[in-house]
């Protein structure tokens, strides 16, 4: 296991003290000074940027591909197969494109997000009807991809213990203790989307203004992705430098923090702004393909803001679920302005 030090721990990328790549595998050393060292870095790098690279996660590779190649064998069938399938944004199944415009949550109406999305939640039911009918429905398996669920589910356990764990990190890098975001997941709703960014080869030029995904912030506590480097793929802005691609490290997960947690913050941290580029004309072929697990807390979660000197703004308390079920339906398309 790696020693205490900047160089094993944390490391800043391409620019300094904006997205540094943290390391868990010294975070889960328990060493005092490793883990102060590196709740300081993420403390400082979401008061900026709202972004970290991180290595150590021990999610597996080799699972990541598998669902890559079923998810692409899905996405290839004509759209008459994949139509039954279809749901609109905060649904489990298939989001066509058309369907979403992530622009929307920021005010801005851009035209449709050139992507295409297989959506799954929670499903394990709490026994609460209302909520069960909301937030915990069972999820929906093309049977034209058999291999997907089994692949799906194991990277969805991965993903559920690795988003824990980095709340842990968040609660000690807050100053409040490991346990006080996880006290609001024993159980929390989440969200999995895999993204088929197809090529301009295939959707053809974009309309202006028009992304593979528009400009916006996330909507829960942490966000988890697994991403391919393309020329029209993630980037992420700071007041600093605007818009700047991502860094890139293909051992590592993308985690920015969203809405939820900004606000629990008192806006202390910042909520990652990102955006996908537009498939490039200078890669007319470039497709990719992004994993992408939203986290988020138990229904019924009150997100009170953490009092200053952490906190910076005094919100008043919100409903958690309320507040994301607002933020879902903003960035759906409506059926006549696609």
């Amino acid at each position: 296991m790696p020693t205490c030090g900047t160089r094993t721990s944390v490391s800043e990328s391409t620019k300094p003290s904006t997205i540094p790549t943290v390391d868990l595998r010294p975070w889960l050393s328990k060493d005092p000074a490793t883990r102060a060292e590196i709740a300081q870095a993420v403390d400082r790098a979401l008061q900026s940027a709202g972004f970290l690279l991180v290595t150590g996660h021990d999610v597996d590779d080799a699972l990541r591909r598998r669902i890559r190649s079923a998810a692409r064998d899905f996405f290839g069938l004509p759209s008459a197969v994949k139509g039954p399938y279809a749901v609109r944004v905060g649904g489990r199944g298939w989001l066509g494109p058309g369907a979403e415009a992530n622009g929307y949550a920021e005010g801005t109406r851009t035209p449709p997000d050139l992507k295409e999305s297989l959506s799954f939640a929670a499903e394990e039911p709490t026994g609460d009807p209302e909520v069960d009918a909301e937030w915990f429905l069972p999820n929906t398996w093309p049977g034209e991809v058999p291999a997907l669920r089994a692949a799906v589910e194991e990277y969805l356990a991965q993903m559920r213990a690795l988003s824990d764990r980095l709340l842990e990190l968040l609660g000690v890098a807050l100053g409040k203790g490991e346990t006080f975001f996880t006290r609001h997941t024993g159980h929390p709703t989440w969200g999995f989307n895999i993204n088929w960014y197809p090529s301009r080869d295939e959707v053809g030029a974009p309309r202006p203004g028009q992304f593979r995904i528009g400009p916006h912030t996330d909507f829960g506590t942490v966000t988890v992705l697994d991403r391919q480097a393309g020329r029209g793929g993630l980037q992420v802005f700071t007041d600093d430098d605007g818009w700047q691609d991502a860094p890139y490290d293909p051992a590592a997960l993308t985690v920015n923090i969203g809405d939820l947690m900004a606000r629990w913050t008192g806006d202390r941290w910042r909520s990652g702004r990102h955006r996908v580029l537009p498939p490039p004309a200078d890669e007319p072929a470039e497709e990719l393909m992004s994993l992408v697990y939203f986290y988020e807390c138990d229904p019924g979660t009150v997100v009170t803001p953490v009092p200053a000197p952490q906190g910076r703004v005094a919100y008043e308390p919100v409903d958690s679920h309320a507040y994301l079920r607002a933020k879902l339906d903003a960035i759906a398309v409506p059926p006549d302005a696609s």
